[in-house]
């Protein structure tokens, strides 16, 4: 495994155990007081945990090299890992969502323990440390399933502040104010799922590279002395990655060696853009029109078919 494969693995694996240690501390008080928010709270971490342990299994791989059944790489493997952690958050999330709306019709069955907030304290705490390493790591990784997880500890935070609402609540006289923190949790939770989903889906269907990234791309072939035009050019997304093809007409009296070191260049400057992977560049003699215009003008299937 390379140094960043083992860098992903170990951030990974630490969410994992920081995740349970929530779920452990903030499930037990909430089940012994009868807390909805903080039990909420802590099947928001179960699905943390499912989410981590997937990244931790199956994220590494987009950091081994092609081989013969993935020779375009695994960097599909990354949005499709973030892709399940998001499809677990929603359905985790709506069902939270159908318990606390339970809660509310039955009427809240919960005592105040000083023991509730410094679950909360703990948990906090919990997030945010992991939240800060998380991100440290992925600062040099630039992983969008690491990315899910550190913006997963930072809902995290917001969730338990909005359990502390609940918690006070019932300090208060006003128990209702636990099963409707749990019910704002719960929509917290579906809509990180959603946003984590709508982040990554682009990445598995090959969407077309953005704006930026297209006219970068567009300027490395164009400034190239030898290049006098570009065309046919397409970038998307291969996983992570956007892969570049199209063609690019040159002088056609060049020499084949001379038209190869500049094909070489080309594909060197391209892969040389951090978010660009596979580049496959066809140079074509400037001035001469492509094979697929000749067929439209003339229909060579018609004709075979007359000559026999």
């Amino acid at each position: 495994m390379t140094d960043e494969g083992r860098q992903f693995s170990r951030a990974a694996g630490v969410n994992v155990l920081g995740n349970a240690v929530k779920i452990v501390v903030e499930g037990a008080v909430g089940v012994t007081f009868g807390s909805v928010a903080l039990v909420a709270d802590a099947a928001h971490s179960v699905a943390d945990l499912v989410a981590s342990i997937v990244v931790f299994v199956w994220g590494s791989a987009v950091y081994d090299e092609p081989d013969e059944t993935h020779p375009h790489g695994h960097q599909r493997i990354e949005p499709l890992t973030a892709l399940f952690v998001g499809a677990v958050i929603v359905v985790l999330g709506v069902n939270l969502l159908v318990e606390s709306v339970g809660g509310i019709l039955r009427g809240p069955e919960v005592t105040f323990d000083p023991l509730l907030l410094a679950a909360i304290a703990f948990s906090v705490v919990d997030m945010y440390a992991l939240y800060w390493y998380t991100t440290r790591v992925n600062a040099d990784l630039d992983s969008p399933s690491l990315a899910a997880l550190a913006t997963d500890c930072l809902n995290d935070i917001y969730t338990s502040l909005a359990a502390v609402v609940g918690v006070v609540g019932v300090f208060f006289q006003y128990p209702v104010l636990d099963p409707l923190a749990g019910a704002l949790v719960s929509l917290l939770v579906v809509y990180q799922g959603i946003e984590i989903g709508r982040e990554n889906v682009p990445y598995l269907v090959g969407s077309a590279a953005p704006v930026e990234d297209r006219q970068v791309i567009e300027s490395t072939l164009s400034e190239h002395p030898a290049v006098e035009g570009v065309h046919d050019l397409s970038i998307f997304y291969d996983g992570t990655d956007l892969e570049v093809e199209g063609h690019v007409e040159v002088d056609g009296e060049m020499s084949l060696r001379e038209a190869h070191d500049v094909e070489t260049e080309l594909v060197e400057r391209l892969r040389a853009i951090e978010s660009v992977g596979d580049v496959h560049v066809h140079l074509d003699p400037s001035g001469v029109g492509e094979w697929k215009d000749a067929r439209e003008e003339h229909d060579w299937t018609d004709e075979r078919e007359t000559t026999d």
